[in-house]
Parts: structure tokens; sequence; C-alpha cells
């Protein structure tokens, strides 16, 4: 257990606290690329239907974002130390039977179950992190630490999981979680803080219920209309997530302990912060939507091949995302945020130039400087998100800052994913999808057409995405102009358990 925040910070214990939650966050990341590199070797030992192919990506995407607000008012109640090791311990056991499952169904279940435990890792890495660095500056290069180490995940993902699956049988990417989740718990109790908690609060399972019930059929509808197009059954499932989220937020108003403390959002900061995430996010999943099948589909590249030429896009979340806290030593957190926007804004600018023929300098120019504009967007506005709260709500405002990027890119890949998917079937292709071309049209001439009408849907994809980081980074800076920064001091924190 850890003294004052005060030693802690001083002794250097913070930092190699910080140094462990980073590699936490790296994997869980990691876990969300790894295992999309699998597919082929799980469909060829397990037979799985093409139903339950994609269960298997899904359902740890779809439960990890359901599980987090609910988990993270857990950390509340019983220290998020304390959350973070059963997580990781569940985490660990979780992998293991992952990586022997004999059967689809039982793969299905037991992925399910890790985005449960995946649940706990990053909400428990930011609430500890801001638990460890009650100063603000140095929070700041604390959060931009866990950012980047979030990007180096993404980035490592097809390069670790790509070199484990040319010698090694499916299972062993599901493997790559065990050593961590060994380390933070030989190590969690002696770096990391207890984290306040409210012993005495109950949780309200009625929420619970609510906020599970709220985002998993949003995350499932908006994913499927990504896939498929606006049949009603996702979009009932959106209206009525929406439909459950708002029931949800009343009863948190009405409640003396509520799951998620909504009188946050009265700071006007706080609310921009949140709504920052989401949008920045929005822009860069949709771009990595329909970029990733571009490399495949129009390049004709392999998946591995198209992983790696993503790759230098995670470098440009790593740079912005450290530099971001040196900047705000001068420069107003609510500019540095808004000149970010502004340079992912014009990332997009290039990305609207892409063809079926242009060279894939082009893509890596423009993705990198997208994600190098929205790297101190992530930090900063994380920052901020975690720093509002006061300690005993620490893990409800870092769950809160995880699942907005998570609603905000599944809702970015199904805008913008039905944009790029409306022109190509609007150029009268004769196919639904680009994928179904390149599957089934012989006709090169033909082909050619596909691809370039895919591609026309990038520039209308990309040209929306540069309006919204415009009008986002005019919208940022504003309110900093009006409230001096568009990251307000943050609240003191008391001593760390």
């Amino acid at each position: 257990m850890l003294g004052s925040v005060t030693t802690s910070e001083t002794s250097g214990r913070a930092w190699a606290g910080l140094a462990v939650l980073s590699v936490v966050a790296v994997l869980a990341s990691l876990e969300l690329t790894v295992t999309h590199l699998a597919l082929p070797a799980i469909d060829a030992d397990l037979r799985p239907s093409g139903t339950q192919l994609l269960w298997i990506v899904d359902v740890y995407a779809f439960l990890l974002a359901g599980s987090m607000l609910a988990l993270g008012a857990v950390g509340d109640r019983i220290g998020t130390r304390r959350l973070l090791m059963i997580g990781a311990g569940a985490y660990g056991v979780l992998s293991v039977v992952a990586a022997y499952a004999p059967s689809a169904g039982s793969l299905i279940a037991v992925r399910a179950l890790l985005g449960v435990a995946g649940a706990t890792l990053m909400p428990s890495t930011l609430s500890l992190t801001a638990a460890m660095f009650p100063d603000a500056r140095r929070r700041a290069v604390a959060v931009g630490i866990v950012v980047a180490s979030v990007a180096g995940g993404t980035a490592i993902g097809p390069l670790v999981g790509g070199a484990l699956l040319e010698r090694y049988w499916w299972g062993s990417v599901f493997l790559l979680g065990v050593p961590v989740m060994v380390l933070i718990l030989a190590l969690g109790p002696v770096l990391l803080p207890a984290g306040e908690r409210t012993a005495a609060a109950r949780i309200d399972v009625v929420s619970v219920v609510l906020s599970l019930g709220a985002v998993l059929p949003l995350v499932w509808g908006l994913k499927e209309i990504a896939a498929g197009g606006a049949g009603w059954p996702p979009v009932a499932a959106v209206a009525g997530g929406v439909v459950l989220g708002t029931v949800f937020v009343l009863r948190q108003r009405s409640l003396a302990d509520p799951v998620v403390d909504v009188r946050l959002f009265r700071d006007a900061g706080f609310s921009v912060a949140v709504a920052t995430l989401a949008i920045g996010i929005f822009v860069l999943w949709g771009a990595n939507y329909y970029l990733a099948q571009y490399l495949q589909l129009v390049q004709d590249l392999s998946p591995l091949r198209a992983g790696l030429w993503t790759a230098p896009s995670a470098a440009g979340v790593i740079v912005g995302s450290l530099l971001a806290p040196r900047l705000t030593r001068r420069i107003r957190p609510g500019v540095v945020i808004g000149a970010g926007l502004t340079v992912s804004a014009a990332g997009f600018a290039l990305l609207t130039q892409l063809t079926a023929s242009s060279s894939l300098g082009l893509l890596v120019a423009g993705s990198v400087t997208v994600s190098a504009g929205l790297g101190p967007m992530m930090a900063l506005a994380t920052d901020q998100v975690v720093g509002a709260a006061p300690p005993e709500r620490a893990g409800a405002a870092a769950a809160l800052s995880s699942m907005a990027p998570q609603l905000g890119g599944a809702l970015g890949i199904a805008v913008l994913g039905s944009v790029v998917a409306a022109v190509f079937r609007g150029a009268g292709t004769g196919a639904d999808t680009l994928g179904a071309a390149v599957a089934s049209v012989r006709d090169p001439d033909a082909l050619a057409v596909a691809r370039d009408a895919f591609t026309d849907g990038i520039t209308v994809a990309a040209t929306v995405s540069a309006l919204l980081a415009a009008v986002l980074a005019i919208s940022v800076v504003a309110l900093s102009a009006r409230r001096d920064s568009v990251v307000p001091t943050s609240r003191p924190r008391g001593r760390s358990a």
C-alpha cells in the first residue's frame, strides 16, 4: 500500500506503477486486433458458421462496452485496485480457456466473459493513473503515456499476431494476456494505490441492468447497420438502446448514490471533453474501417500487409498524445486540442484525394496526419474527464471516458461505413459491397468500376470527416476563449490509500 500521493510521486513509485498500467493499456488495445488475424485458422480448426465467426470477434467488444459503466461503479465501491486484481485474474484464466476452446460455441462464450473481465482494465488504469498523479500537469503527462500505450498496442497487434500465427496455433494469440495478468497480480499490490472507495454505498442493480440494456443493443445495432445496412432489427436495437439509455440517465438523477453522477455534465468543460472524445473517435474509427477495406479490396493486399500499412497511423497518435502535455505548458489546452483537430481535418482532406491507383504513400500521409492531430485530443480530453470527478467517483468517470470512444467509434463505423456503401451502391455496380464484387466479378473493367465507386465513397466520407473535425476545432477553441481553457483545473484529490 502506498503512502501519501506526494510520497508516491517523489519516490518514483508512481512512475513504476504507471509502467505496469501502460502494459495493461497495450494489452487492452492489442486484444482487439490480434483476434482478427487468427480468424482463418479458427475457421479451419473449429469450423464455425459464418454467424459464429462474426460473434467470436464481436461478442468481446459488445460485452466490453456494455460492462464498463457498471464495473466502473463497482470499482468505486470496492476500490479500483481490487477491481483490477479481480479482473486481471479472471482475464488470465479465461485467456487460457479461450486458447484451448474445443468448439466455436465455447469460444464465443469465453470471449463474452473475456469482454466483461476486459472492461475492468482501461477504466481501472485511468482511475489509478489519476489517483497516483493528483497534480494536473503530471497527470496530463501520465494520461498521455497511457493513450500512447493504447496506440502502441494497436500498432504492434498485427506484428505480434502475425508472428505467433506463423509459428504456433491460433490459441497462442489468446495466451498473450497471461504473462501481463501475472505481472499485474504480482506488482499491483506493491506499486498501485488502493483507490478511494465508497464502502457504505450499495450498487443499484436496476441501474446496472439499464446500462447493459442500453449499451449492448446500441453497439450491436450500429455494427449491424455498418455491415448490412439499416434493416429493421438493428434500427430497432439502436432505438431500444437509446430509450433505455434515457431511462438510465433519468434514474441516475433521482438516486442519492448513482452509478454515473450526471451532475458532472453541468460542467461545460467536462461535457465538451466527453463529446470531443466521442466525435474524435467517430471519425477515426470510421476512417480505419474504410481504409482497411481499401487496402485489401482496392489495393489487393493481404490482411497482414494491410495491417502493416495502417500501423504508421498509430505512431501519429503516440507522438500527438505525448507532445500535448508539453504544449499545454505554454498554450491553453483548448487551443492545443483545436489545433490538433485542424491538423486532422487537413489529414482527411488528403484522404479525399485517394483513387484506386493512388500510391500507398498518400494513404499513409493522410492517415498519419489524421491520427497525429487526434492524439492531443485523446490525451487532453481523457485527462479532463478522469480529473474532473471526485476521488470516490473516479472509477465511474474513467469508465465513461473509456465508453464514450467505444460508442462514438461504433457510430462512426456505422455512419461513415454507410456513406461509403451508399455511394458504392448508387454507382450501379450490381453488387451490394465491394467484397462481393471482388469475389464474383470476373471482368477486369467491371471490377475497376467497382473499385472506383468504392473510392468515390471514401472521398465523400473523408469530406464529411474533415468538416466534422473542423467544426469541432472551432467549437473547442471558442469555448476555450470564453473559459480560458477547455480543460479547467481539476478538483484537488485526497490521499491515495
